[in-house]
């Protein structure tokens, strides 16, 4: 027997996929408050959002008779007709947020327009009106969310523990914030001020407010527009990176979202830059035509769909690749005081029980007896007076540690957050490193993207004909001040000084592995291509199977030729001889994958930890001799070439040291 579900059991079952915990309302309430164009919001919580809610702002408001109609399923003033789905630009569009948040709690509404006299006073609790009326309120909406779940126990059992549900909700308004820093965002937690951003416009004022200074100093820019996308906002410097994804954030037309094709792009720009078990922070504003994306893929907004992928993941490799050029990721070496954890804190001395016993009136009027009598001449003792002089303290500051040097001071902003794992967990995305093709010092010099002074239109495009010549691309050496090397210390280490009044510390085995490292990966491996008696045969899935066919000319520059006749097997050919003694077939099978997901590299974990190897055992290491002209080309080198920053395991190779820190160290400053 089918039976059609009554309108209160049809409400509930709908708002189980858009409201899932407090955070959910929240999320709802604040898009709604970012569409009607109000420039201060504030969000109010209690007992993790479980129990009270507050959502005020100041915007356009909802005329008294459009109020109930708002609560009605799939009511938005937002889209008129199909066509419209191509280009959405608000955060909300679907109507279903205030009919959900009113199908399973007890809502009040306050909004008024500008102008007018009264405003709106409407209640509404399980999707029934209590009341609708006139009334005073400021110009604005406010939503007052009480008792979630009351009406659906099995959902509320659910929820977790209020800490737990009120750093959810401090998140996605975390990230609301940074999304929008023209408007001025704070929470209210439990009665406190748990944030607030200043809403002036500008993107690290945001992120200074919502994740504090430290991750905020450790910030550069990015901004860079590649075939209608652009990318702005910030990435953190590889040597500041993250034990997890928490803090990768991606907003697409402001919205934020959770993407793999994101966190894959903006990873495989750290490839070889950071260390293993680290993850890189961002903040990427990625804006693009409406017409080149999906949003209306999942209930709550939260994923998004893109009709070109491999343009999106291009735009932010290269946005990120470009960024870190421009910064040219100079570490000013940092000194910080060593931490004593043995060391006891400081205990005040317990008093003494009789220190706060009351004194015997015969004892005081002893006592006063005693300072009033007249000092007499006492005889000198037997023992000798002994002078105390005070230690030369100069000689004597045990405690005292060296001064602290630290970075520049980020610009003034007002000083005004739990991890929670991204839903594909933590787990390496392993990506690889795009690296230009080596290049003739006599090559003519390629045209420039606009908006990208590194890297040319030809290294951006992949040619078809593999036997056209790789296009030259320009050299990523710049000019800096002439090093003068001084020395070495340790036998690892260079020390060298710069005509700016910089000292250099470079680690010359670490410096040296990644240049061979950089050296290997631009050569080119059809010379080391061998041609196989038995081929090898690879099964392999639909779309890795088509990856691999479309792009045989890239996989013949590597090394590799295919048979792909016997689908869904593709059987190689030929392969470089510097893999077989590893398993073929694992790599083949990761090359499909990594092509499948438009990486820029696609070589294999398994050949890039090959190359790490042979880099490592051929460069120089510590303690062995090297003449002054080695470490002033190894230096020379290291200090112009801006890919050598970081040896590949992601262990930085140079630092600097200016000359006003050391003054500072010594008291001059």
């Amino acid at each position: 027997m089918i039976n059609v579900l009554s309108k209160e059991i049809s409400e509930l079952i709908a708002a189980g996929e858009v409201i899932e915990r407090p955070a959910s309302v929240i999320k709802e309430l604040v898009e709604n408050s970012i569409d009607s164009g109000a420039r201060h919001i504030t969000v109010e919580i209690k007992n993790g959002g479980a129990t009270y809610m507050r959502v005020t702002d100041d915007g356009c408001g909802m005329p008294f008779d459009e109020v109930p109609k708002a609560f009605l399923r799939h009511a938005t003033s937002k889209i008129a007709a199909a066509s419209d789905l191509d280009s959405i630009m608000t955060l909300g569009f679907r109507g279903e947020a205030l009919a959900s948040v009113s199908a399973v709690a007890e809502v009040e509404v306050m909004t008024k327009q500008r102008g007018e006299e009264l405003g709106t006073i409407y209640k509404i609790s399980g999707s029934e009106e209590l009341s609708h009326e006139r009334g005073g309120c400021p110009d604005g909406t406010t939503m007052i969310i009480r008792d979630l779940f009351y009406n659906v126990p099995a959902r509320r059992k659910f929820l977790k523990k209020d800490v737990t549900e009120g750093n959810a909700v401090s998140q996605i308004l975390q990230k609301i914030t940074m999304s929008r820093p023209d408007i001025a965002f704070k929470l209210i937690r439990d009665n406190r001020t748990e944030f607030n951003s200043s809403g002036d416009g500008e993107l690290y004022s945001a992120i200074y407010a919502v994740y504090g200074k430290d991750l905020a100093r450790d910030m550069i820019p990015v901004d860079f527009t590649y075939e209608g996308v652009r990318v702005s906002g910030f990435t953190v410097k590889p040597l500041y990176s993250r034990a997890n994804r928490s803090f990768q954030n991606f907003f697409v037309n402001g919205r934020y979202v959770r993407s793999r094709l994101c966190t894959a792009a903006l990873e495989s720009a750290y490839t070889n830059m950071i260390m293993t078990g680290k993850f890189p922070a961002c903040v990427l504003l990625i804006d693009l035509a409406p017409s080149a994306m999906d949003v209306n893929i999942h209930p709550a907004k939260a994923e998004v769909r893109f009709t070109d992928e491999k343009k999106v993941s291009d735009a932010i490799y290269y946005a990120v690749r470009n960024a870190f050029m421009e910064a040219d990721l100079l570490y000013e070496f940092e000194l910080k005081k060593r931490v004593d954890w043995t060391e006891k804190p400081f205990e005040q001395p317990e008093m003494k029980q009789q220190e706060f016993m009351f004194t015997p009136v015969d004892k005081i009027a002893e006592a006063e007896k005693q300072l009033t009598a007249p000092k007499t001449v006492e005889t000198a003792s037997d023992e000798p007076e002994t002078a105390y002089i005070a230690p030369f303290t100069a000689y004597n500051r045990t405690e005292e540690k060296p001064r602290e040097v630290k970075l520049p001071a980020p610009p003034e902003v007002p000083d005004d957050s739990s991890d929670e794992a991204e839903d594909f967990g933590d787990a390496p995305v392993q990506v690889q490193e795009s690296v230009p093709q080596d290049n003739s010092e006599t090559a003519a010099e390629p045209e420039k993207v606009e908006g990208f002074s590194y890297i040319s239109q030809s290294s951006l495009t992949r040619t078809a004909e593999p036997e056209k010549p790789a296009e030259p691309v320009p050299s990523v050496w710049t000019e800096k001040p002439k090093l003068r090397v001084i020395g070495e210390m340790f036998g690892v280490y260079i020390i060298a000084e710069a005509e700016d009044k910089t000292m250099i510390m470079i680690d010359k085995h670490a410096a040296h592995e990644r240049i061979i490292f950089e050296d290997l990966k631009r050569r080119n491996c059809r010379q080391y291509s061998q041609g196989l008696i038995t081929g090898v045969r690879v099964l392999l899935a639909g779309d890795d199977f088509s990856a691999l066919e479309e792009n045989t000319a890239l996989l013949e520059d590597m090394g590799f030729r295919f048979d792909f006749s016997e689908r869904p097997c593709a059987v190689a050919t030929a392969v470089p001889t510097f893999i077989m003694e590893l398993d073929m077939e694992e790599i083949i099978a990761e090359i499909a994958k990594n092509l499948r997901l438009n990486k820029h590299d696609p070589q294999s974990h398994a050949l890039d930890d090959l190359l790490h190897t042979v880099a490592c055992k051929s460069a120089i290491r510590g303690n062995d001799k090297n003449t002054p002209e080695e470490l002033q080309a190894l230096a020379d080198r290291v200090y112009s070439d801006d890919t050598i920053r970081h040896c590949p395991h992601g262990r930085p190779v140079i630092f600097t040291l200016s000359k006003s820190n050391i003054e500072r160290q010594f008291g001059r400053a």
